[in-house]
């Protein structure tokens, strides 16, 4: 991987990351189309390292006061009530499916998940599902009243299908919430907070494949996730004041047109569908 393309994967990356189109579906398309090597699922874990870190930052009073409390309620019974002591147990109870899937399906993950006819499809049909949420949901409960530990499971699952690229795991986890009838600012915000274990624990892995083999050489991909880093922190906050007053269907229209540019490229030859 050279510098050139290390600096447009974390651009990519950024600004992707949180909103409703897959990041991981961006790399791996905008790399067939300039003929790159694919960099693999690895590449793309640890970059992700980088808008993870954004989104630390960004809610960095919310995450300590999660952190604090749910460790203090292991041995204070009084402070288990408190929503975010309970907000620390939904996290994990949420974050169970995508390791255990992530585990099942590793082999997947790094070969048949990112076949481009595949990607197409969940850009499509993922898209569809969530302008069907937007437009049915009664956007009224709130995580502090509303969140419990089956809601936390069902949006666990939802993460766990940004396994396969195109789907998008702030998508996926969106629309869950959404069809659960969570307010779209809700929805997004326990969205972020359910990736953190998910995205540092994947990345943290992933960095041992980093430099070896077919996987990209380390300085390109720490500038990468820099890069991301920076624009990542622009765009979320971005996206948590779009959503507060618009629907997500232009997200929607973008994923469609996305989907159908990839099949047409594919059927064309312009992009192999594998490799």
């Amino acid at each position: 991987m050279g510098w050139l393309e290390a600096v447009v994967l974390g651009l990519l990356q950024g600004l992707t990351e949180f909103l409703p189109i897959s990041s991981s579906a961006h790399i791996r398309v905008v790399s067939a189309l300039f003929g790159w090597k694919d960099p693999g699922a690895a590449f793309t874990a640890v970059i992700q390292l980088g808008t993870e870190a954004a989104v630390l930052i960004y809610f960095r009073k919310q995450i300590w006061e999660i952190i604090t409390t749910w460790t203090r309620s292991l041995f204070n019974r009084e402070l288990r009530a408190e929503p975010a002591a309970r907000m620390g147990w939904y996290v994990i109870i949420g974050t169970l499916p995508i390791v255990v899937l992530g585990l099942l399906f590793e082999d997947e993950i790094e070969g048949v998940f990112r076949d481009l006819r595949l990607i197409a499809t969940t850009l499509i049909v993922f898209g569809l599902i969530l302008w069907f949420a937007d437009h049915t949901a009664r956007n009224k409960l709130t995580l502090e009243k509303h969140l419990s530990p089956v809601h936390a499971i069902i949006y666990g699952l939802a993460q766990s299908l940004a396994l396969i690229p195109g789907v998008s795991r702030s998508g996926g986890t969106i629309t869950a919430g959404l069809l659960l009838d969570y307010r779209r600012e809700e929805a997004a915000r326990y969205s972020f907070l359910l990736a953190i274990p998910a995205v540092l624990g994947s990345g943290f892995y992933q960095l041992l494949d980093i430099g070896e083999g077919d996987a990209p050489a380390w300085g390109p991909t720490l500038l990468a996730t820099v890069i991301s880093f920076v624009v990542g922190y622009l765009a979320v906050s971005w996206f948590l004041k779009y959503i507060s007053t618009h629907k997500f269907t232009g997200f929607v229209i973008y994923r469609i047109c996305l989907g159908l540019f990839i099949y047409l490229a594919v059927w064309l030859g312009w992009i192999p569908a594998i490799g």
